[in-house]
């Protein structure tokens, strides 16, 4: 079935209203009339099934017919920050990340990333990478849109480790060392730490992926000295739009989502 997002405003207690691109795709595209049923969330705590009362390219209006559970959100909530890759592979990890069950993306600058930032277009680039989280998180059946937060620096995401429960930052060194640590002794060693806490069931945890060019070793020590650990995702080396979608996967599993622990 159909699911659209919409504005918290245009969400009421007996009707919801659709408009502008998503009003015209459904009429337009899907041939939506009279009648027809969909699923309309806001994003937040709201969702219902609905059926169309009056349909137009500009605007729907649809009446309630019954709210709904709002539960396929993960416990965990995991936020992807990814160094700038080049071309669109961004907006593939935003896509896949969306639909896997990504909390929120954070696109920062590192020391080897290949793209050239140009501050000059980055609202208009992540005006079309929330498009594509709400096209995926609506495909996905999701009950909020992933935030895109705005691009950081090196400095102002060192910054901000503080704010989540865990954080991870992927290292492939730590894949082929002897000594190297996975996600999963990772996220096992923490929450023995966290016994008795209520972070166990519902941590905030960020995910810190690097570039084409990797990380450098000055850029693994200063994240490690800033409380994220440092893990590996395996012995192969894995193409920078895989490897967020990769730890974001294993984390949702160690939450047990997918039946993991």
């Amino acid at each position: 079935m159909q699911r659209y997002f919409v504005a918290a405003e245009q969400f009421r207690d007996s009707h919801v209203r659709i408009i502008g691109e998503d009003a015209h795709h459904a009429v337009r595209v899907m041939r939506t009339k009279p009648g027809d049923k969909f699923i309309v969330s806001d994003g937040q705590s709201r969702t219902a099934l609905v059926a169309v009362r009056e349909a137009s390219p500009m605007q729907i209006t649809a009446d309630i017919v019954q709210m709904l559970s709002s539960d396929s959100e993960s416990s965990w909530s995991v936020t992807i920050a990814q160094s700038l890759p080049k071309a669109d592979k961004m907006e593939l990890v935003i896509q896949k990340g969306t639909e896997i069950g990504a909390y929120a993306f954070v696109p920062f600058q590192s020391e080897r990333m290949i793209v050239q930032y140009d501050s000059k277009k980055e609202a208009k680039r992540i005006e079309r990478w929330g498009k594509i989280a709400k096209e995926a998180a609506e495909q996905a059946h999701r009950n909020r849109i992933p935030e895109i937060e705005p691009v950081h620096s090196w400095r102002d995401l060192m910054k901000s480790i503080d704010s989540y429960n865990l954080a991870l930052f992927c290292y492939e060194r730590e894949g082929y060392a002897a000594h190297g640590k996975g996600i999963r002794s990772a996220v096992q060693e923490w929450m023995k730490q966290q016994e008795g806490s209520e972070d166990v069931s519902s941590p905030s945890v960020l995910l810190i992926v690097g570039s084409e060019g990797g990380f450098t070793e000055r850029e693994a020590a200063e994240a490690e000295a800033a409380g994220a650990v440092l893990v590996g995702l395996g012995k192969r080396i894995l193409r920078t739009e895989t490897a967020g979608i990769v730890g974001l996967t294993c984390l949702l599993y160690e939450s047990g989502e997918m039946g993991g622990a």
